[in-house]
Parts: structure tokens; sequence; C-alpha cells
């Protein structure tokens, strides 16, 4: 078996190549020639939350373990913790093991500029962040790379953690204000990436026209925008069953205002088997719940790059 640890992630997968990797999963998902299996969580006590997404496609068969341990930080370390595993698809053979932390993140912003680029309107010049963790600046680089924005505004529950999402807008050229929530209505473009229980992000402070990137909800009770949002938007997904099972779609599901067979696979849309974007006026939301085939699709492209390059340690079990 092959390993690529943490260390190297950097070196090898650069937002391009998770881009690629992710979109051609979306579209193996929606094809059929992929799909996820059922995710294992469960809560350790503390804020400690531990499991496994796993799925399978023509080329790999693989699960991430891993999870979110809040008192990392104080270590010195990332709170969200995982490593990514590959198998042979036909013998179960273990094939590599992957560090999958900085992965996470790539694929993560990834989905969310995909979502973007498929459904944003070509116009766009301003982007809405809600949230400001590690996860954000990801996911303002990612935005950035598929649409010419002018400025950035913002909102974090913790306003001290803004300035280091500040920084990153400084780096990419875009003028930086931190704002409240209700002057989210001048934002085309919206990003919400927290891990909150409550939603923060209300009907109200969204415009017509809009496009949202809901990344942060990926747990029951996990909750980022209004339900009633969801009412006014037409919602794509990862993956439709994880949507309304975990994912922000779960809440606006239970109360009757958004059907599963209303949601839209936004692999459907990448293959053009469904309509993306259909008018300036429409809001689209994007339910990015994180899938188990994303995190196989990265660390697979990254085994292939470790290997081309020599950089990948081959051990024997």
């Amino acid at each position: 078996m092959f390993v690529v640890p943490e260390r190297m992630i950097a070196d090898l997968m650069t937002p391009d190549e998770a881009f690629g990797a992710v979109e051609a999963v979306f579209a193996s998902m929606a094809d059929g020639t992929a799909r996820n299996f059922p995710v294992v969580r469960e809560a350790l006590g503390g804020g400690r939350q531990y499991g496994f997404k796993s799925g399978i496609d023509a080329a790999a068969l693989g699960v991430k373990a891993g999870g979110y341990f809040p008192g990392n930080a104080d270590r010195g370390l990332i709170n969200h913790q995982s490593t990514v595993f590959l198998f042979d698809p036909d013998t179960g053979v273990l094939q590599a093991a992957v560090g999958g932390n900085l992965l996470t993140a790539l694929r993560t912003a990834a989905a969310s500029a995909i979502s973007i680029d498929r459904l944003a309107r070509a116009d766009a010049r301003v982007l809405g962040m809600v949230g400001a963790g590690h996860q954000a600046a990801f996911q303002l680089r990612a935005a950035a790379r598929v649409r010419d924005f002018d400025r950035v505004i913002a909102w974090n529950l913790h306003p001290d953690m803004l300035p280091r999402l500040a920084a990153v807008a400084e780096e990419l050229g875009l003028p930086f204000e931190a704002v409240p929530l209700e002057r989210m209505v001048e934002a085309d473009v919206i990003v919400t990436i927290t891990s909150a229980p409550a939603f923060s992000l209300a009907s109200a402070h969204v415009s017509p026209g809009t496009h949202l990137a809901c990344m942060g909800t990926d747990t029951v009770g996990k909750q980022e925008v209004e339900p009633a949002l969801l009412a006014r938007a037409r919602v794509f997904t990862d993956e439709v069953a994880q949507s309304v099972l975990l994912g922000e779609a779960q809440h606006a599901v239970a109360q009757g205002l958004v059907r599963a067979e209303d949601i839209t696979p936004i692999g459907a849309v990448i293959t053009g088997a469904a309509r993306g974007r259909v008018a300036d006026d429409e809001i689209t939301l994007f339910d990015g719940t994180g899938v188990g085939l994303q995190d196989i699709a990265v660390a697979a492209r990254v085994v292939h790059l470790a290997r081309a390059r020599d950089m990948a340690t081959e051990v024997e079990l």
C-alpha cells in the first residue's frame, strides 16, 4: 500500500485539481456509476464527534475516518482530523492511506465553487461570507476563482475572527467589510460556513437573484439558514438522501416546506440532465453536505500525483 502523509498534501493537491476531481465524481453520482454509503457518526462527549464517510466508484472504494475535536486548537492542532483509506474495488485490498485534513478543506471549497460556477449569475460582483472559521478562507479563495467579485462582505458570530478572513480578501485584492447580517441583501453570492445548532442567516437577509452555498450543515441538528429561505429557492445538493437527513434541507423538509423530490443533485446539472439557474431573479441554494465520494476522489488523485512524482511511500502490511 502507499502512504501519502498530511505534510505532502499541500504540494500535491491544488484547488484546480480538487475542483476537477469533485466535479467529475458529482457527475458520476448523477449517472449512477458512483454511490455513497450511509454516514456513520457518533458523539463522543465534550463536543467531540467521530465517524465514517465511504463510497465506491468505477475506480476506487474508500472510507474517510475522522471527526471534530474542539480541544485541538489549544494543542496547536486543527480541530477537524481525518484520514482517507482507499481499497481495490475488486479485491478489497488496501491500496493507500492519505492524510485527510487539508483534503477535506479543499474538497469542501471545491464543491462550493462548483455550485457557484454552475448556478450563480454571471454578473455576480459581491460575495457574502457567513462564518470566519478555518474553512472560510478556503471558501473565499475558491469562490474568487470562479467569479470576478468586486468586494467581500462578511459576518461572524465572533467578530474578532473576521480580520483573518479580511487578510485573505486583501491577498486576493478584494475590498473587505464586516457587516451585520441584514446587509447580506447586498450580496450576489453568499457562502455560509458555520457549525451552529440554530440558523443565523434569515430569509429576509437574502435578495432575489442570489446564489447561496450552504456548506456547514453536515450533522443532524446543525442549521445555518432559516427554513423559509429554502422554500423561496431552487435547492441543489451533492446527494439528496444526505441533504434531507443531515444537511441544511433537513429542517425545511421536517417543516413540510421542501420535499426530497424538489431537490436537484448538482451532478445532474453538470451532466446536462437537469437545468441550473433559469432566471436572473431566481434564488439558488446549494446544500453542501459533504459526501464520502468527494474524499475518495481527491485522495485517489493525490495518490496518482504522488506516485507520478515518486513522493508516495510504499509499505507492506
